[in-house]
């Protein structure tokens, strides 16, 4: 089984002493998000659990618990979202000068291979367009290759919730996840730089953006086995979108947890 620390907020940042209250306690209630007052008894003892796969914009507060995690032997590895977007879209996100130095020092802790780098969700405004992806991903991609091996990349989605903050800051969110022929020719661009720093460059749930970039998983068995001698065989993700190829997890995350603020983020109340 593998355990997802969490799609839904960012646990790593906010929920640290919560989650390592449950794995001392060897579980954890997780609710339903579509049936509230209804949860899921989920164990969290080494034998049940195959790897954690921490998401996390700040894993900064997380850190002094790793320790007591490797010591409980358990797998795990980070997917660390680093988009360096203006405060308007991300109020309280490190900033991306900040998230380049942890993002270092957690590799160096851990290993390259353990720690992903994800610029996800690109997203267009006026602030945002094609023009700053372009210089933005090489600028980060040239200063986090030296300590990962991946970069995750995916568009906005229009989720009803994140339209409507749009809207409100006045942003065209009809626009935001811009037109086919934007995210093409950015992704062809974004693979070009992903090369020159010699980064392996995926897509997440963009399957039609297949030949500028290949489909990849944020979630990946492969990946977790070749690091830590797992079997994992692949089973998609039942509870994810039907374009998204994950490996199947199970979460433990809240939604509306998360203090980032972020505009665009569909985990937001």
């Amino acid at each position: 089984m593998i355990v997802s620390a969490s799609r839904r907020c960012d646990i790593p940042a906010f929920q640290g002493e919560w989650f390592m209250a449950a794995l001392r306690a060897g579980a954890v209630e997780v609710g339903n998000p579509f049936r509230p007052g209804r949860a899921r008894r989920v164990s969290l003892k080494r034998g049940d659990v195959g790897a954690f796969v921490f998401w996390s914009r700040d894993p900064r507060p997380f850190l002094r618990h790793l320790d007591e995690i490797d010591r409980g032997g358990y797998p795990y590895c980070f997917l660390i979202t680093l988009t360096g977007y203006p405060r308007l879209l991300e109020p309280d996100v490190p900033l991306a000068g900040e998230a380049v130095v942890f993002f270092r020092e957690l590799a160096a802790r851990i290993g390259r291979r353990r720690v992903i780098w994800r610029y996800d969700p690109v997203i267009f405004t006026p602030e945002t367009g094609p023009g700053f992806h372009e210089e933005n991903f090489s600028r980060l991609a040239a200063l986090l290759a030296p300590h990962t091996f991946r970069v995750i990349v995916s568009f906005f989605d229009p989720y009803a919730k994140a339209l409507r903050r749009l809207r409100k800051a006045g942003i065209d969110a009809d626009s935001a996840n811009g037109s086919p022929e934007q995210q093409a020719g950015l992704l062809v661009r974004f693979a070009a730089s992903a090369s020159a720093s010699g980064l392996e460059i995926q897509s997440c749930a963009e399957p039609a953006l297949a030949a500028a970039v290949p489909a990849g998983k944020c979630i990946d068995e492969e990946l977790l086995n070749g690091i830590f001698g797992l079997d994992l065989a692949y089973r998609k993700d039942p509870a994810q979108r039907q374009l998204c190829r994950c490996q199947q997890s199970i979460d433990i995350g809240a939604y509306g947890s998360c203090r980032h603020g972020c505009l665009y983020c569909y985990a937001r109340r």
